[in-house]
């Protein structure tokens, strides 16, 4: 039986989404509470994307294959008695034996939290505290530039080894809620560390070591040493991932 199952998690105490030896990952605690589910055989898990160490997630979705009969409301009661607090099954569904989730995923959404205030230690995990003011205005004229269809290479920290860097971006914005910052990316797909670099970028953007037009010119310059600043993990969520049947 083949499940589909969307999840929530804490990605603070986590080396990240993928299983490494040796390191507490969300895929390795998944898998561990699936292997007990299903008569203590191996359970492999396959997410639409990965997080890296730090970053959280609202709406992560899988999936997953099981030997054992099971229904969907139990499987999501079972695996959250076996989860880690930092993990939450959301909810579960039988899906068709060949679905596989990542060719159903029309979007996602990331959303990147800045505070501008002082310094709150019990906010460290949850938000870049950037403790200084940033120029909105001129960070909001930057981020246009990263909508629409482009080659993303120049934001993607192993653009050497990947081929196809090209995205689309639906909507990007920044909202400011007092002194926090709201930063918004709604796109076909984003690579890894792409979300943070261009959060990067835009943060030299807000403290006026580049000027907004250089956004465009680093973005179409296809070169990674340009923009050279990667956002902290601590900030960035992955608020929504939308599938076809969401639709």
């Amino acid at each position: 039986m083949r499940f589909l199952i969307r999840f929530s998690y804490d990605g603070s105490n986590f080396k990240g989404y993928q299983k490494q030896e040796g390191y507490r990952t969300i895929q390795g605690e998944l898998e561990e509470a699936l292997y007990k589910i299903n008569n203590n055989t191996k359970v492999k898990v396959v997410a639409a994307g990965r997080t890296d160490k730090g970053v959280h997630a609202v709406d992560q979705v899988a999936h997953l294959d099981l030997d054992v009969n099971i229904t969907p409301y139990k499987l999501k009661r079972a695996m959250n008695s076996y989860l880690p607090d930092e993990i939450h099954i959301n909810s579960a569904m039988e899906v068709p034996d060949d679905y596989f989730v990542r060719y159903h995923v029309l979007r996602k959404e990331y959303h990147y939290y800045i505070s501008m205030k002082e310094y709150n230690p019990v906010m460290r995990n949850y938000v870049y505290q950037h403790g200084h003011l940033l120029n909105v205005s001129r960070m909001r004229k930057a981020i246009h530039f990263f909508e629409g269809e482009h080659d993303f290479r120049a934001f993607v920290t192993e653009n050497t080894v990947k081929e196809n860097c090209v995205r689309t971006i639906y909507e990007a914005s920044i909202t400011r809620k007092k002194d926090v910052l709201d930063i918004k990316f709604v796109g076909s797909g984003f690579l890894r560390y792409q979300v943070r670099n261009m959060v990067g970028a835009l943060i030299k953007v807000g403290t006026g070591k580049i000027e907004p037009y250089e956004v465009k010119r680093i973005l179409e310059s296809k070169v990674r040493g340009k923009n050279g600043a990667t956002a902290k993990a601590c900030g960035l969520y992955l608020v929504k991932t939308t599938l076809e049947s969401d639709i």
